[in-house]
C-alpha cells in the first residue's frame, strides 16, 4: 500500500486506514451529523437560537464589556464545540465561548 491510502488522525497521532477513519468518524458524530455545541447548564444550542450572557465579558479589541443578561440573538454555530458566532451592535465578528451563555 501506498501513503496515500492511509489517513492521519490528529487527534491521536496514528495512521489509519480510510475504513477505520470512516467507522472513527461515525462513531464519534452525533445523530445530528454536525457538532453538538452545549450551553453552561448543558442545553443544546442551534443555529438561530438566543442567548443570555451568564458573566461580565470583556471584549478584546473592542474596547467594550458586555453586561450579564445581555441577550444575544440569532447565533451562529462554528463547527466547534466550544465556540459560536454572534452579532452584537458595535462588534464585528464577536465569537464567545459557550461556556458564557444559557439559552433563552
Amino acid at each position: 500500500m501506498s501513503s496515500g491510502d492511509y489517513v492521519y488522525d490528529e487527534t491521536t497521532g496514528e495512521w489509519l486506514s480510510p475504513e477505520e477513519a470512516a467507522a472513527k468518524a461515525d462513531a464519534g458524530a452525533p445523530a445530528g451529523g454536525g457538532v453538538e455545541v452545549r450551553d453552561s447548564v448543558g442545553n443544546i444550542l442551534a443555529d438561530g437560537d438566543s442567548v443570555t450572557l451568564i458573566n461580565d465579558l470583556a471584549v478584546k479589541g473592542a474596547g467594550q464589556t458586555l453586561k450579564r443578561g445581555t441577550v444575544i440573538k440569532s447565533i451562529r454555530l462554528t463547527g466547534d464545540d466550544q465556540e459560536i458566532d454572534c452579532r452584537h451592535p458595535g462588534i464585528k465578528g464577536l465569537v464567545l465561548r459557550a461556556e458564557f451563555v444559557r439559552k433563552s
